[in-house]
């Protein structure tokens, strides 16, 4: 019997070519299905735009078994200037997962980038300011109660730079950035208390004093009586960070023992706005490749009970933010599948740390 972890892990085959130098040829390998080798859900950030699209509908009925609104289901899309509610959209997609027997996550309720002007004619009367919060966490939380598994309450609350809190129209309503947020735990809990509710944020892993600043932010809350109980970390991963960092943030995030959601998943090949990277793509491709594989691994070393999904932000490359208007060059490749639906070696990193 073939070992699949091995033939999985195989290396590519080298070349000579009339450089002199060895081309890079891989070997073909099996394409098997995440969900099928990975004792946890798998999931995906999704629009309506793609759930008519055959080549992404079948990539992710093949290898997904949960769904994430992009962003159909923030406040953005579904809280009018009026104050009145629209869900055409996230009623769309939350249809598709029961059609498609997919488990369907939250994304979220309360995020500091999105400071709606219904909220801001509000923020000197806090009492109103207050009722209007409960209002809008009960409507858009209780609407797909008992479907939807989990929830990002708060989104990024810590301060881009990780030395604080970020200060916001939450905050200053509810009179202090732990108010906002433990009222918005606790609304929550009241509008769906089936679902597990996360406390979500970015950038954990790539900058550990932000990291750090997030595991005491957490401490703080459950201390105060928060009902968090569920974990997120975006994982939009630099490929360049060290080698160990990531398994170190999850250890430490581990230590609380609540479950653990790898949220927003992708690794881009971009410099960010840095230096031109010179380096070959291979290169690249290798230090992604890498981070996405530790990971994978040490989300796979998590006891059972915290492993609570591991989601990409999108399907294919095509799909990512990181590959809309401007910023799209073509050349980027941030996420398990390319354009066509092929597995790109960032799939192969994540399918050889899943398989039994």
């Amino acid at each position: 019997m073939i070992d699949r972890r091995a033939f999985l892990a195989a290396p590519v085959a080298l070349a000579a070519c009339g450089s002199g130098e060895a081309a890079v040829v891989p070997i073909e390998r099996p394409v098997p299905s995440l969900k099928s080798i990975a004792p946890f859900p798998i999931g995906a950030a999704c629009m309506t735009g793609q759930l008519s699209d055959r080549v992404w509908s079948n990539l992710v009925s093949e290898h997904f078994s949960q769904l994430t609104a992009d962003w159909e289901m923030k406040m953005e899309y579904i809280l009018q200037r009026d104050g009145s509610f629209r869900f055409d959209a996230p009623d769309r997609i939350a249809a598709f997962a029961r059609d498609q027997n997919l488990r369907l996550f939250g994304h979220t309720l309360i995020w500091y980038a999105q400071s709606h002007p219904w909220f801001e004619a509000l923020t000197g009367d806090r009492a109103r300011f207050a009722a209007e919060y409960d209002r809008y966490i009960a409507t858009v939380a209780g609407r797909w109660r008992g479907q939807v598994v989990g929830w990002d309450v708060v989104n990024e609350a810590v301060s881009e730079d990780g030395q604080g809190l970020r200060d916001c129209v939450w905050s200053q309503g509810l009179g202090g950035i732990d108010a906002y947020i433990l009222r918005a735990f606790e609304q929550a809990k009241l509008a769906a208390p089936e679902a597990v509710l996360f406390l979500n944020d970015y950038n954990l892993e790539n900058n550990p004093v932000k990291g750090a600043t997030y595991l005491r932010l957490v401490e703080r809350l459950l201390k105060a009586g928060a009902p968090i109980t569920g974990l997120g970390t975006q994982s939009h991963l630099d490929i360049d960070i060290p080698a160990g960092q990531i398994t170190v943030f999850m250890r430490e995030l581990a230590q609380f023992g609540l479950p653990i959601h790898v949220s927003e998943l992708d690794a881009s090949l971009r410099d960010d706005g840095r230096l031109p990277d010179l380096r070959p793509r291979r290169q690249r491709i290798e230090r992604q490749t890498a981070r996405v594989a530790e990971l994978a691994e040490a989300f796979m070393a998590l006891p059972r009970a915290q492993q609570f999904a591991f989601t990409t932000w999108g399907v294919r490359d095509i799909d990512s933010w990181l590959r809309r208007g401007d910023k799209d060059d073509g050349q980027d490749s941030p996420l398990l599948f390319d354009a066509k639906g092929g597995a790109n070696p960032m799939f192969h990193a994540a399918a050889n740390a899943f398989a039994p």
